[in-house]
């Protein structure tokens, strides 16, 4: 009986992760295409359902966690799915000010080679039980540079939503209401993008600590 679960988990685990796959090969094909013919203000346009489908779905990865399906921790998942969330659909989705602007491109590139990397590696695990060094390299170091510039793009686009945000009072609730409850969706914004100061230093460590231990086990095997 055991045996059955373990090969239902990895078959559910290696659909998800090349299903995940697709989308964000999608959002790339589209991003650059877009941005070779047009120009980058029309990649938002270019990869917006795509963008979306693959995003929203990363939330299975916190059920995962929770329910014991992967290790990956919480702390580690829940801070990263939760500010692509809020990018995707608080700012970009939500602000279309700001879809034009020169830094969805970077952030949508950034996001997606960062993905189609991690979700191959891991659709590969799932389904073969190992993945190729090459690939293996490329999940724990791409990083390094993919990760400052999809943050570098995503604190600037909150940035340039913010007076957006301030002019059309979206998401604010204001006083009086039934709730006695108040809340002002751009200082809840500025208060995210304040969260980058310590959160990614600490991401970026972390991610580092999880190079150094990866690489170190594939070369002693």
């Amino acid at each position: 009986m055991a045996g059955v679960a373990s090969a239902l988990r990895r078959l559910y685990l290696a659909v998800y992760n090349w299903v995940v796959f697709y989308g964000w090969a999608q959002v790339l094909y589209y991003a650059v295409t877009a941005l070779l013919e047009t120009g980058h203000q029309a990649v938002y346009a270019a990869v917006e359902r795509p963008l979306q489908f693959a995003q929203t779905a990363a939330i299975m990865e916190i059920l995962h966690g929770l329910v014991g399906l992967v290790r990956s921790p919480i702390t580690a998942t829940l801070p990263q799915i939760g500010s692509r969330l809020f990018l995707t659909w608080g700012v970009l989705w939500s602000f279309p000010e700001t879809q034009s602007h020169v830094l969805v491109t970077s952030l949508v590139i950034s996001w997606s080679i960062t993905e189609i990397i991690r979700y191959s590696f891991f659709g590969m695990k799932e389904a073969l039980g190992f993945a190729p060094s090459w690939l293996l390299w490329l999940r724990y170091s791409t990083f390094m540079i993919l990760y400052p510039t999809g943050i570098t793009s995503e604190v600037g686009l909150i940035y340039i939503a913010l007076p957006y945000m301030q002019a059309s009072e979206k998401y604010c609730l204001r006083l009086p209401n039934k709730w006695n409850f108040s809340f002002d969706y751009l200082y809840g914004s500025i208060l995210a993008m304040l969260v980058y100061i310590p959160g990614s230093p600490h991401m970026y460590r972390y991610m580092l600590s999880q190079r150094k231990k990866a690489l170190s086990k594939a070369k002693a095997a």
